[in-house]
Order: C-alpha cells, then sequence, then structure tokens
C-alpha cells in the first residue's frame, strides 16, 4: 500500500504539469460622444468644443493568467462626407461646406488623424484573476471650427464618422506569471489584438445673419448758398449678410421729418427740407416698410456696397447755419 501511494503522486503531479492552461481572450471596445458645435454664424464664429472618447478592454476565460498589457491605436479619418483630407476635414449642409478640424491637445494644435501617423495611442495594464479582469480609460477630443469661414450658406452641417474613420485597433499581451509587456505596436506584436469602431457625429448650425456693425456713410451735401436749384449726393451703405441670405434695408425718416418730408435743422430751430432715394433718377423715395419702400439684396458672406440717392430740392433759402438730421438704417433679414 505504501509503494503504490508513493508511485502515484508522481504520476498525478506529471499529470497536472503535463495540462496546459485554460485561453484567455482580450476584447477592446470604445465609444465618442458626438462633436456637436451647435448654432451660431461666420460673423460670430463658434466657441471650441470636446467630446469624450472611452475605451475599455477586458480578458475573458478560466486560466491562471495573471497580468494583462494593451496597445491602443486610436484612429479618426476624414469621415463620410469629408473630401479625403484632415487639414482641415469638413462638415457639409448639401453642397456648402464648413471646416473644422479634431485635436489631441488642448491648444488645438496636433490634429487627431489616422493610423499610421498622428493617431492617438493609450496603453492598459491590469490584473486578471482567475474569472477574468479588465482596464478601462478616456481621452478628450478637441474640436474647433475655424473663423471667417463667411461664405457658408445658413443651414445645419453634418458629418458621420464610422468603420476605418473611427477604428481603435489594439494588440494585447497575458502573461501567466509576472508583468504583461505592453505591445510594441498596433499592427502585429503581442499576443494578439483586434480592432473596434467607435461611430460619432459631428455638427454645427449656421443662422442666416447680418452684421450689426455694417457701416453707413453719412449724407453730406456740402455748403451752400442759395437754394435756388436742387442740390444733389450720394452715400454708401455697406450691410454684410450670410450667404444666399436675402435682406432689405429700410430708412426711417429721421428726427425732424413733417409728414414725409425729412428735414435737416439748425440749432437756430430752422429747417431745410431733403430726401433719400432708392433710385438715381430720385423718383422712388426711401422708407423703411419692407417689400413697399425698402432696398433688398442677398448676402454672399462679403461686404456689399448700396448706394443712398439724395437730394436737397430748391426752396426758399432759410439762415444760415449748420443743418443735420439723423436717419436710422435697419436691416431686415
Amino acid at each position: 500500500m505504501r509503494w503504490r501511494r508513493a508511485l502515484a503522486l508522481p504520476l498525478a503531479a506529471a499529470a497536472l504539469a503535463s495540462t496546459p492552461p485554460a485561453f484567455a481572450t482580450t476584447t477592446c471596445s470604445a465609444s465618442l460622444s458626438n462633436v456637436a458645435f451647435g448654432f451660431s454664424d461666420p460673423f460670430n464664429g463658434w466657441a471650441d468644443v470636446s467630446a469624450t472618447l472611452s475605451y475599455q478592454c477586458q480578458t475573458f476565460g478560466l486560466s491562471l493568467l495573471a497580468n494583462a498589457a494593451v496597445r491602443l491605436c486610436l484612429s479618426i479619418g476624414d469621415g463620410a462626407q469629408g473630401d479625403g483630407g484632415i487639414t482641415p476635414r469638413r462638415m457639409l449642409s448639401g453642397a456648402s461646406a464648413l471646416q473644422f478640424n479634431l485635436y489631441s491637445d488642448a491648444s488645438r494644435t496636433q490634429v487627431w488623424g489616422t493610423y499610421p501617423g498622428n493617431h492617438v495611442e493609450v496603453v492598459l495594464q491590469y490584473a486578471v484573476p482567475l474569472l477574468g479582469g479588465s482596464g478601462s480609460g478616456s481621452r478628450t477630443v478637441y474640436a474647433r471650427v475655424p473663423a471667417n469661414q463667411f461664405s457658408a450658406v445658413p443651414g445645419t452641417y453634418l458629418n458621420s464618422f464610422s468603420g476605418i474613420d473611427a477604428e481603435a485597433r489594439y494588440r494585447y499581451d497575458e502573461r501567466l506569471l509576472g508583468s504583461a509587456t505592453v505591445p510594441g505596436n498596433c499592427t502585429s506584436a503581442g499576443d494578439g489584438g483586434g480592432t473596434t469602431t467607435f461611430p460619432f457625429d459631428a455638427s454645427a448650425t449656421v443662422n442666416a445673419a447680418c452684421t450689426p456693425g455694417f457701416t453707413v456713410q453719412d449724407v453730406d451735401f456740402g455748403t451752400r448758398g442759395l437754394l435756388a436749384t436742387a442740390v444733389d449726393t450720394t452715400a454708401t451703405i455697406s450691410p454684410r449678410c450670410t450667404n444666399t441670405t436675402p435682406y432689405q434695408i429700410g430708412l426711417d425718416d429721421g428726427l425732424h421729418a413733417t409728414g414725409q418730408q425729412r428735414r435737416m435743422r439748425s440749432l437756430a430751430g430752422r429747417y431745410v427740407g431733403y430726401e433719400l432715394y432708392r433710385d438715381a433718377a430720385r423718383t422712388q423715395r426711401w422708407g423703411d416698410t419692407p417689400n413697399t419702400d425698402t432696398v433688398g439684396g442677398t448676402g454672399n458672406g462679403s461686404v456689399q456696397s448700396v448706394t443712398v440717392h439724395a437730394r436737397v430740392a430748391a426752396q426758399a433759402t432759410p439762415p444760415q447755419g449748420v443743418y443735420s438730421d439723423t436717419v436710422t438704417v435697419t436691416i431686415y433679414y
């Protein structure tokens, strides 16, 4: 009995030593919140925004595995509405494009790109007890719409990222004993690897707008003697509205009008009548009722020029002095 028991122990130990450990599999997943710039216009610009890219890796399987190390390569391409490049990226609203970009740094100087190249790499290391283990982390994706895109047409702009345009490649190393070695790349290093995706959208809305700081040239009739004949002059209003945005310019009657006759007033309380017109022949009075007596146009994103035709009609000459009036210009869009 003793001899048989002594013989059985080495056989059992040999059987245990020859049994391979159960195989463990590491898988990773990732998700990125949408990049939403919100509402604005090319004249005011968009505030910088950011999104969070979260990633997690898990090692499954009953085994004696002790540790795992994973390298993830986070890659972002040009998106479904891109033009093949990422400097800059673009969002589309119909055929109109709005440039933007995604960065790996808060100062927004390092464009987040594709693998291999200017992608972003992260590392996870974690313990894997008998029933498995996991590790997770996150990275901030910084986003910006460049200023001065004045040709952008009002509308909602979108770029959708999926597949290889929003991809995380990973390689892992699994160790029964001791520390796992972080794979040196995301292509072939380590014990194995895979890919996963993190679909997301980038969006912005361009509002129709006209700049509140448009310029208006003063109407100056100069220094005159007798007002026995009409005195004509012109001035310029320079509106700036978003591309394709229809607008109308209205002029009120000023501070000293009587009825529909505009008047300039001196400090002594005397008046000189004058009028502002939409046409060079000075037959169409310029007023402040949209679709009736205003001047219309269509914005192109640039500063435009609209002429005001002015006339002091022949009239009795008042006492000498400086005569003036203030007319309010309103842009309707």
